[in-house]
């Protein structure tokens, strides 16, 4: 099922799937289709003994439930107004950073809890923009013009490395700590987030996913997938769900997809 918003001149339909993959006993990814706001989030949580689960959970609840908040409110222009681009930046760090708190705050209360944390990737349409906020290492990817390009950098160990050594192909798979993030909500009382923000364009399909579907998924794959099955979105996220667990399914999988129609 997938659900659709009227954003300026433009429609935007969003669908996506999460599933427990092959490996693991329990999922805790969590995302948000939205149902009132074109704001949809994925969260990948870590911490173990369902705590991920928890801080994923917390995620998502507390940026749906900020945007519907906020979008209720009117624009204050007293005594200047501040670019809409500039306060749709601050709404989306808000958010996130409400987010952490809480998760912060909830592991802080709950010894069964401490040390859990999770990514997260947003994604928010508004006035021919949209709005990114990232942290982690799940990853938003953007199809333009039958091109996937990775918009979000991940904030992994893997990562870091690359950017300091020129690492072979082998060096990156036999990486021994790919998965350590190095930047998470719930790890302090304080988070940076990244926010990216562009205009998008009628066609342009975004893709939220946890690092379950990349990591078993190369970006040809992922592509064609989309490309493939993109009239029907909901049957994309299935499809790239079912791809994933067919290659091993070795972690959670959640993929969130977005697409841009003319009204």
């Amino acid at each position: 099922m997938s659900i659709s918003f009227a954003v300026g001149r433009e429609r935007v339909r969003f669908a996506g799937r999460t599933d427990v993959g092959r490996v693991r006993d329990h999922n805790e990814d969590n995302l948000l289709i939205p149902d009132e706001f074109p704001i949809a989030v994925v969260s990948d949580g870590m911490g173990g003994h369902a705590s991920g689960e928890v801080a994923s959970k917390i995620t998502v609840d507390v940026i749906g439930n900020f945007y519907k908040r906020t979008g209720l409110e009117k624009a204050r222009t007293w005594p200047f107004r501040v670019p809409q681009l500039e306060i749709e930046k601050n709404r989306m760090i808000t958010a996130i950073k409400l987010a952490n708190s809480e998760i912060f705050e909830t592991a802080a209360a709950d010894d069964a809890k401490k040390g859990m944390g999770c990514t997260v990737e947003s994604i928010f349409f508004d006035q021919g923009r949209f709005y990114i906020g990232h942290v982690g290492d799940s990853r938003v990817y953007r199809v333009r013009d039958g091109a996937l390009q990775q918009l979000t950098e991940d904030h992994s160990l893997l990562n870091d490395w690359k950017r300091m050594k020129d690492m072979s192909g082998d060096e990156i798979r036999n990486f021994p700590h790919r998965n350590v993030v190095v930047r998470a909500l719930g790890l302090s009382e304080r988070v940076y987030v990244d926010v990216i923000v562009e205009e998008y364009k009628v066609d342009d399909i975004y893709l939220l996913c946890s690092d379950g579907l990349n990591d078993m998924l190369d970006d040809a794959q992922i592509l064609e997938i989309i490309e493939k099955r993109k009239k029907r979105l909901d049957g994309a996220c299935e499809a790239l769900v079912d791809a994933a667990n067919e290659a091993g399914g070795k972690d959670n999988i959640t993929a969130l997809l977005a697409h841009v129609l003319e009204s």
